[in-house]
């Protein structure tokens, strides 16, 4: 009997299933540029913190900026629905995982106020960084009016996955192509995770993308919906729409990986994959400046119907300033992520995030196990 119809499946592979190549040219690591462009904004580091309630608060975001990075507020999140969250943040933190959910669901029907939505920015902005934000397809037009009147420097339209192509019940929904020429500001959009989706999405005229869907360690995305590609697959598919989007038009747009990176090792196969740079939950909650308290947990986890999140205990363990620079006595990999970079970059002869991703990379799941029976056995 023919089969009329098979479904193809080709294979996928996240962090823990590939490996870097040295280069046949090596260079001291304070000789690599890691610099990030974003439509005219420039930052010194090419890592993002994600738009979370445990993550960014106005004072991370102003403490970071002032490292050079660039973190993300959610304004629909706690900053933006109380005057005073912290203590909604502390009951979250003391709760069991049930009850931190429920706690979250009631906290989150309270409505956004446009008045902290400005107020918020502009406490950002007066703190002498870039002020940057974060909103669903569906709130975006209301809240970017207010965020460009509060002097909001870039707008990010994020959802579990963003498409070029909704349908809705809506007779003008988001139009993409429409709300970027609309705002003076650049803006970054997300989730995606394929070649098509990603093309389509850079013809919109966005500043930048957002890769993965479900990776994080809050996420519950790929376990309650089964929807996801690995991080390092993404990567190299909308890496090439991006190429091809190039070669096209001539303008060039940075993809971001989000999402499931835990170590050095893991950005830095995120950058040989084609990342321009990438942006991270969890390591950003477990340092002292998060407001978080020592949790995290996922944008949706608040969702009323089917939360896809959960929160999870990272501690804080950490500072800013260890994370992303050291000095470190750690050997695991979860501090000193930009000098890991420019270790990294060093090793495969990059000088500059382009270069990057040039890098040969090697399918190679024995990588973390290979000769390490010592410390596997402690």
């Amino acid at each position: 009997m023919s089969i009329p119809y098979l479904k193809d499946l080709r294979q996928a592979y996240g962090f823990d299933d590939v490996a870097i190549v040295p280069g046949t040219t090596t260079l001291n690591p304070d000789m690599t540029d890691v610099q990030l462009d974003v439509g005219e904004l420039r930052f010194e580091l090419p890592i993002l913190a994600a738009a979370m309630d445990a993550v960014v608060d106005p004072q991370m975001a102003i403490a970071y900026g002032r490292m050079g990075g660039l973190a993300v507020l959610n304004l629909e999140g706690l900053q933006c629905r109380f005057d005073e969250p912290r203590e909604i943040l502390q009951r979250v933190a003391a709760a069991d995982k049930t009850g931190a959910t429920a706690i979250l669901q009631e906290a989150y029907r309270a409505p956004v106020r446009d008045d902290l939505v400005a107020q918020r920015i502009q406490e950002i902005r007066a703190g002498g960084v870039p002020a940057a934000v974060a909103a669903t397809p569906a709130k975006t037009k209301q809240l970017a009016l207010v965020a460009e009147e509060a002097g909001a420097d870039l707008f990010v339209v994020q959802s579990t996955v963003t498409t070029a192509r909704h349908i809705s019940h809506s007779l003008r929904g988001l139009i993409l192509s429409e709300f970027v020429d609309q705002v003076s500001m650049p803006v970054i959009v997300g989730n995606t995770v394929s070649y098509q989706g990603a093309l389509e999405l850079f013809r919109e005229g966005i500043a930048g993308l957002l890769v993965g869907v479900g990776p994080g360690a809050a996420c519950t995305s790929r376990e309650v919906l089964g929807v996801g590609v690995p991080q390092v697959t993404a990567t190299i598919d909308c890496a090439a729409a991006r190429d091809k989007y190039y070669a096209d038009s001539g303008r060039y747009v940075p993809i971001i990986t989000d999402g499931g990176i835990r170590t050095g090792g893991d950005m830095c196969k995120a950058f040989v994959a084609g990342a321009d740079a990438v942006m991270l939950g969890s390591p950003f909650a477990g340092t002292a400046e998060a407001p978080g308290g020592g949790f995290h947990w996922g944008m949706a986890t608040a969702h009323a119907d089917l939360p896809r999140g959960v929160r999870v205990e990272v501690g804080q363990r950490t500072t800013l300033q260890r994370l992303l620079f050291g000095p470190t006595s750690r050997t695991n990999g979860s501090e000193n992520l930009a000098g890991a970079l420019r270790t990294c970059m060093a090793m495969v002869g990059a000088r500059n995030i382009r270069e990057m991703h040039q890098a040969e990379m090697v399918i190679a799941p024995a990588i973390k196990t290979e000769g390490k029976l010592y410390q596997l056995s402690q």
